[in-house]
């Protein structure tokens, strides 16, 4: 322990989310657990705890993704810890009706078992106010077109490391024309093979070079989604 050693409990509201912030990007779950503790103890809404404290720290270490300055592992790091914070929130959003962005369904396609840019997409997702369900890898058609069913979803997202398994991508798309629902959801595609003529190929809507630019992108979308069924 250092003689400087934050003490948390005794910073003001904005110095804490500062701090916060600082937390997340090196990664430390128990302070960020005790930092949403505290802002929540103090009156806050779950909402503002997520979106000023959480979502803007995740935001900040998206850019320094984005931008080369972090890498796959440590944004990992700070995923895992804004997971806990979100654990905390998660039962008093539902609670509180906190509005939510949309609903993505995600998944490694068939013959693939990768899956770190898959769970950083959905960590990523999940922090900017996203409910995510996660099919975990190599998923055949049939998962898809099951989790549709149940979740309604706004957005599918599928990841391939393998360009032996990318082609899959194809099939699922295919599949959903033929059922005659693929303007029903927005479809976004991503793995380090994968490049934006190949998702036009396929027919997604839109294919993601990491995780911050899945973000940026399914808000968009959702947003655009929004406004031409309201129109």
């Amino acid at each position: 322990m250092s003689d400087d050693e934050i003490i948390l409990s005794e910073l003001p509201d904005d110095e804490l989310v500062q701090q916060m912030h600082d937390d997340l990007y090196d990664g430390l779950k128990e302070e960020v657990q005790e930092g949403t503790n505290i802002l929540l103890e103090r009156g806050w809404v779950p909402y503002d705890v997520l979106t000023q404290a959480l979502v803007e720290g995740m935001r900040i270490v998206g850019e320094d993704f984005r931008d080369g300055i972090l890498f796959v592992p440590e944004v990992l790091l700070s995923a895992n810890a804004m997971k806990a914070g979100m654990g905390i929130l998660r039962p008093l959003l539902a609670e509180t009706g906190a509005p939510k962005q949309g609903k993505m369904v995600i998944g490694t396609v068939k013959g693939d078992i990768h899956d770190i840019g898959k769970n950083l997409v959905g960590m990523m997702m999940e922090g900017a106010g996203f409910d995510v369900i996660d099919l975990g890898i190599n998923n055949a058609v049939e998962k898809y077109l099951e989790a549709i069913e149940e979740h309604q979803p706004d957005i599918i997202g599928m990841s391939a490391l393998l360009t032996t398994t990318m082609p899959y991508m194809k099939v699922v798309i295919d599949t959903l024309k033929e059922k005659g629902i693929r303007d029903d959801y927005i479809v976004l595609v991503g793995g380090a093979p994968l490049n934006e003529e190949f998702g036009k190929a396929v027919g997604a809507d839109a294919y993601c070079r990491d995780a911050a630019i899945a973000v940026e992108t399914a808000k968009e979308l959702v947003k655009r989604k929004h406004n031409v069924n309201a129109g």
